[in-house]
């Protein structure tokens, strides 16, 4: 392949693309076993990590594009991993148009989030191992999305729950913090449970978990099963993806700092089951039932998401809500993949693409916030930033316009495509998405003007400063992906999918000139965004939240009772079955095993006492018995 004067190999480049994951792996082991030498600039070597792996992605991308379609997707084997007899497992990976896309995210808004970072954790006395952390966690997600088998995949899961655990919980000192972490690490533990439950099934009737083992025999297995395994997925995207029931962790996580959370948010963790979903769309496929599964689970979250976001004056809380709420519609889109055709696949792609943009944008827009104002994530003690954060406020605004769909911004490209799929599918559910948009405009705006306008509701004190340049220039360029992303990928990412979904020679384009559920849908944005300018504009907001008997502001403020349930339907019930058990066991089974063994001691009592050492005694024990056996015998022959 040439490259204006330079060639080089694109053969090489997938042979070596393991390096993807290596890179920033190898840092993270280097920052954490090496510690005191690289402590001054252990920041730098993280950044180094992320944007070598970035550029290597980056080469990839190129090198796919500059060939056809067919030669795109290509398998890497790396090594042998396990060898039982005549079954061998290995490790490889699969570097194709859906892969490559993730690790394209993953690694450019990662490295942008590692350089924020930099300035946000300067005065951290333990920045070193933050940025160890990150390094680990995108050495994980990225392990999870090259993977060429679910085996492999779900090392690259649970590296991606434990980077997690260590991030949300990275300052230990606060008990919230350490609470958050361990909540996190078990929810996500019940989703897991779905993955291997999946994979066992797979095994079971394909004798591999290979993306190419099942999805070639996908057809042989029993329908029912295969509609099993279809739940088991979802229940494992749940638990990553934060959808109901399992999305009560993703709220508490935003103890940990926020260039976690962007990262957690935008561009790794929270996007992995529906990569999951995406990628098993030849399962779904032959599963209609799980598939509108995915579809319920997806408009649930839509609105439970969005009603946080109403709700919750802690800014990165109405943040996490609205990733609930986005990310549920690109499982929205996911599920109708096998319902109206898998074009819907690259729509859920494509939304996921430019969230990861204005998503990341926004949450390091709130950690300038936070970083201006000593920390303090209340919107309600905000207020007129706008003039004293210029640069935070216009790149913030950029996201924000891109959430709630403004042509021609991102999210009216991504979001559209979503929308009218679902019209598609069934007037409800279109109709669902569409009352979505609107509850996004609404919280949206409510964040916008509480933050950025009205009067200074400052606490007394503290003196709103804009954020250093090593912190404005990755929102600057996020911004920028917010306003351009949609332009860019729109038609095109439908074509590059195509082998993926099977949608070659379509087009679903969003016309500039919009359609008529595309005017419903600005229609409904507009009414968010002017009931929220109405109820919030308008009047002075106050310091301390008001008293209310509104039952369903009460609600959302307590996470729509997402911990009350799960401690209902699950801890209580556990707890009382461990507590059955162990009365059970120290009652019943410890009793009758203490019994049996008294039983047998008292049993070697008696029996020791026949034991005398005299040898008289045993021979006249002996005389009697042959006495005993010679009667015996007598009696028998005479009977």
């Amino acid at each position: 392949m040439e490259i204006g004067t330079l060639t080089f190999d694109a053969t090489g480049l997938y042979q070596y693309s393991w390096l993807l994951i290596a890179i920033p792996a190898l840092s993270a082991l280097l920052l954490l076993t090496f510690g005191p030498l690289f402590d001054r600039k252990a920041h730098w070597l993280g950044v180094f990590a992320s944007c070598a792996s970035c550029g290597y992605a980056l080469a990839l991308f190129y090198a796919m594009l500059r060939t056809g379609a067919a030669e795109r997707a290509v398998d890497v084997p790396v090594a042998e991993w396990i060898s039982a007899g005549s079954w061998t497992v290995s490790f490889g990976l699969q570097i194709d148009q859906l892969s490559i896309l993730f690790a394209l995210l993953i690694t450019t808004v990662g490295s942008i989030i590692h350089i924020y970072s930099v300035g946000y954790m300067a005065d951290d006395p333990r920045r070193r191992r933050f940025f160890a952390y990150l390094n680990l966690f995108i050495a994980a997600m990225l392990l999870l999305v090259l993977a060429d088998s679910y085996l492999t995949l779900f090392v690259g899961w649970e590296g991606v729950g434990l980077a997690s655990y260590l991030l949300i919980g990275f300052w230990q000192h606060k008990p919230s913090a350490a609470a958050a972490a361990k909540k996190a690490f078990v929810m996500n533990r019940i989703g897991d449970l779905g993955l291997t439950m999946a994979m066992f099934s797979m095994f079971a009737w394909c004798g591999s978990v290979s993306f190419a083992d099942v999805f070639a025999k996908v057809d042989g297995i029993d329908p029912g099963w295969v509609t099993a395994i279809g739940f088991f997925l979802l229940l494992a995207a749940c638990g990553k993806s934060a959808q109901v029931p399992l999305q009560a962790w993703l709220l508490d996580a935003m103890e940990g700092p926020t260039p976690v959370s962007a990262l957690i948010h935008a561009a790794t963790m929270v996007t992995a089951g529906v990569y999951l979903i995406v990628r098993s769309n030849a399962i779904y496929a032959l599963a209609p039932v799980a598939s509108v599964a995915v579809v319920i689970v997806a408009l649930v979250t839509i609105f439970v998401g969005a009603w946080i976001g109403c709700s919750k004056d802690d800014i990165k809380k109405v943040l996490a809500g609205s990733t609930m709420s986005q990310i549920g519609y690109m499982m929205l889109a996911a599920g109708l993949g096998a319902l109206i055709g898998p074009v819907a696949y690259a729509f859920a792609i494509f939304h996921l693409l430019t969230h990861g943009c204005f998503k990341a944008n926004m949450f390091l827009g709130a950690g300038s916030v936070m970083h201006a104002t000593d920390g303090d994530v209340d919107m309600r003690h905000f207020g007129a930033l706008r003039k004293a954060l210029p640069v935070t406020f216009l790149t913030f605004a950029c996201g924000y316009l891109a959430i709630i769909g403004i042509p021609p911004l991102a999210g009216y490209f991504s979001k559209d495509h979503i929308v009218e799929a679902a019209f598609e599918y069934h007037l409800g559910v279109g109709l669902a998405a569409l009352i979505g948009a609107g509850l996004t405009a609404f919280y949206m705006t409510r964040l916008l003007v509480m933050t950025f306008f009205g009067k200074a509701r400052w606490v007394e004190g503290v003196h709103p400063h804009e954020s250093p340049k090593i912190m404005t220039i990755p929102l600057i360029l996020l911004a920028l992906a917010s306003i351009g992303a949609g332009v860019a990928l729109n038609a095109w990412i439908i074509d590059w999918m195509a082998p993926i979904s099977a949608v070659a020679g379509e087009t679903h384009a969003v016309s500039w000139m919009p359609t008529p559920i595309g005017i419903a849908t600005l229609a409904t944005v507009a009414l968010g965004v002017l009931a929220a300018i109405w109820l919030f504009g308008r009047c002075e907001v106050p310091s301390t939240p008001p008293q209310t008997k509104n039952p369903l502001v009460i609600v959302g403020r307590r996470d729509v009772f997402g911990d009350v349930i799960n401690d209902t339907l699950v801890v209580k019930p556990v707890m009382a079955l461990s507590t059955a058990a162990d009365v059970v066991d120290q009652s019943g089974l410890d009793r009758m095993w203490n019994g049996l063994g008294k039983g047998t001691l008292a049993l070697s009592q008696l029996t020791r006492k026949v034991q005398t050492g005299r040898v008289r005694s045993y021979a006249l024990v002996t005389v009697l018995g042959a006495l005993l056996v010679g009667v015996l015998l007598l009696i028998g022959q005479l009977g």
